[in-house]
């Protein structure tokens, strides 16, 4: 008897891709009107949680876009203009922030040479380490607050690019931080929630003096 293999991770990428290419959708009206508001070479303005309409978009889970929806390419500027305003410049973006729950992110790359700005279309979290990182994070839809976040030090990654294809990475460090945080805007999670979701649990560090911990397991 032929002895058969199998795949899960490559199982799990393939549902993945299945899955985004049926549930994509377009732009809504009110989404459009936003994206092709006001002077369209300028940035668009990030949605406030000191707002209550706002911050209910912000708690939304956002649909998969099709990669090739009209108002994207625009959207995709504004967005990186937003991003990388001079008065607060972030390292990350997700579409809700400017009041899209689309699934469409730009992350500044820290673990490629020159640590370009690169544009995510449905990106999925597939696989993610049990050693954590702990690191300071601030959000730009959040004035004034700030906190000790641990994020999972590698994860897996599956996405779209613009042209349409996926492809799957494993990323680990600040990088996979920021993969992490704007996915947590992409399913209405924002890092305030983080916060108070780990205080309920407990976690211990590797080695004195170094922010790597490991999850504390539940006693049953």
């Amino acid at each position: 008897m032929k002895k058969t293999v199998r795949h899960p991770g490559l199982l799990l990428v393939l549902l993945t891709v299945c899955t985004n290419l049926l549930q994509a959708q377009l732009f809504t009206d009110k989404e459009t009107k936003i994206i092709y508001g006001g002077d369209t070479s300028n940035m668009l303005r990030v949605i406030q949680i000191t707002q209550p309409e706002e911050h209910k978009i912000l708690l939304t889970p956002s649909a998969n876009i099709q990669h090739n929806a009209p108002g994207l390419d625009l959207l995709a500027k504004r967005m990186l203009l937003s991003m990388r305003d001079s008065t607060r410049p972030g390292v990350g973006i997700a579409a809700p922030q400017l009041g899209i729950n689309k699934k469409i992110i730009w992350v500044q790359r820290f673990d490629k040479a020159g640590t370009p700005f690169e544009l995510y279309l449905n990106p999925q979290i597939t696989w993610q380490s049990v050693l954590y990182r702990k690191g300071k994070e601030g959000c730009l839809s959040i004035p004034d607050i700030s906190g000790n976040v641990l994020r999972h030090y590698t994860i897996g990654l599956s996405y779209q690019q613009k042209d349409g294809t996926y492809k799957n990475e494993i990323i680990e460090g600040f990088t996979a931080v920021i993969f992490q945080h704007e996915i947590d805007h992409l399913n209405g999670i924002l890092f305030t929630q983080r916060l108070q979701e780990q205080d309920t649990k407990q976690y211990y560090p590797l080695a004195t003096g170094v922010e790597l911990y490991l999850e504390q397991p539940s006693k049953r």
